[in-house]
C-alpha cells in the first residue's frame, strides 16, 4: 500500500465518520423533542418549576448521581511494612514485585528473611 493510498483511504474513513456523526446528532435532536415536550407537560401538570428541576439536580441525596457514588469501593487499607533494608532504610510491604534491593540481595546470595522487620 503506497503512502498516497493510505492517505486517500484515511480522509474517506474521516469523512464518514464525520457524516454518521452528524447522522447520530440529527437522530438525537429528533428523539429529543418529544421527551422535552413531555417534560414540559409534566411540569405543567405537577405545578414543577425550573428552579424545582434545578434543585433536584443538584441535590446530594436522593438522587441517582449520589448513589453511584455510595456504592464506591472503601478506602484502601495500609499494608502493614514487612521488610526494611538496613542501610537505607527503604521499606517493602511484601506485595507486589520485589523491590531492587531485595532482588539483588537475594541475587548475591542474600534471604529475604534477613530484611525480615520483627
Amino acid at each position: 500500500m503506497t503512502r498516497e493510498t493510505y492517505s486517500v483511504l484515511k480522509q474517506k474513513i474521516e469523512k464518514e465518520i464525520q457524516k454518521l456523526q452528524k447522522q447520530a446528532q440529527a437522530l438525537q435532536a429528533k428523539q429529543r423533542g418529544p421527551v422535552v415536550i413531555s417534560i414540559i407537560r409534566s411540569m405543567r401538570e405537577y405545578d414543577i418549576t425550573p428552579d424545582d428541576i434545578a434543585a433536584a439536580y443538584n441535590k446530594k441525596t436522593g438522587s441517582t448521581r449520589s448513589k453511584k457514588t455510595a456504592t464506591a469501593p472503601a478506602a484502601k487499607r495500609t499494608v502493614p511494612i514487612k521488610f526494611r533494608h538496613p542501610e537505607t532504610n527503604e521499606t517493602w510491604t511484601g506485595r507486589g514485585k520485589a523491590p531492587r534491593w531485595i532482588t539483588t540481595a537475594e541475587a548475591e546470595g542474600k534471604s529475604r528473611n534477613d530484611f525480615l522487620i520483627t
